[in-house]
């Protein structure tokens, strides 16, 4: 799909990795709807820089992705204001770090919270832009997944769970949403400068690192870059790429 003009809503668009993923997308030549859950100054100053930066229309989108009314809202918000909507990329996300023997801890309040925003918030998503890409005929969805959703690893059991969980909802999307629209993941590894590696225990940080085969945090820009590819494929779908460095293998 030749991304010039296109449309792309980015959840967590104001985050480390989320702006990364804007900008990539706006060098394309895509229009940016940033949303963000809060820190409303920050997503608006994203949208801006997009602007002033690609000559392209880009403008900052309030939602709790846990709300149903609040997700049905914003994709009507979106459509309205640019004519259109072409891409989603999932990329809002909650987390917070307890060890995975630390049951006592893992109280059924953070379950349901992390699932409430990493698993049923981007299912949400899916199913309020299925019916305009499904009638626009093409669309493109990427989920940001992580390689806690392949290996029993990351920052708790229910972050991991939930990963787990989107890792398979690509799959099933893109088998409910064909031909159409095309669903694929992006399970970045560690990644520096972002709000879950600020959550990370430093000890977490440096196992993660210290275990690739490249010694190094995963790169932000690489993981950028993978969502261009799969917002541009026209064969691919139902897939999840791994990055980080060479330490997950699936």
């Amino acid at each position: 799909m030749d991304l010039k003009g296109v449309v792309a809503l980015v959840t967590g668009g104001n985050g480390g990795l989320g702006q990364r993923i804007c900008h990539a997308l706006a060098k394309e030549g895509a229009h940016i709807a940033v949303m963000y859950a809060e820190s409303r100054d920050q997503a608006e100053g994203v949208a801006r820089e997009l602007a002033s930066r690609y000559q392209i229309n880009a403008v900052a989108f309030a939602c709790d992705i846990t709300d149903g009314v609040a997700v049905e809202r914003l994709v009507g918000n979106v459509t309205r204001h640019f004519g259109r909507l072409d891409i989603l990329v999932n990329d809002a996300a909650y987390n917070k770090s307890i060890p995975f023997t630390d049951l006592d801890n893992l109280t059924l309040e953070l379950w349901d919270k992390i699932m409430a925003v990493n698993l049923t918030g981007p299912m949400r998503l899916i199913k309020a832009v299925a019916p305009v890409m499904k009638a626009q005929g093409r669309g493109r969805i990427v989920n940001i997944s992580s390689v806690a959703g392949i290996a029993p690893t990351g920052s708790s059991i229910a972050y991991a769970v939930s990963k787990a969980g989107l890792n398979h909802l690509t799959r099933c999307m893109a088998v409910a949403m064909a031909p159409e629209t095309l669903v694929n993941c992006v399970a970045p590894g560690l990644l520096e400068g972002t709000r879950a590696t600020a959550n990370l225990r430093p000890d977490v940080i440096e196992r993660s690192a210290s275990g690739s085969l490249l010694k190094k945090a995963a790169d932000k820009d690489d993981c950028a870059d993978m969502v261009v590819t799969m917002c541009r494929t026209e064969t691919m779908t139902g897939q999840t790429v791994v990055i980080d460095s060479g330490r997950i293998f699936h």
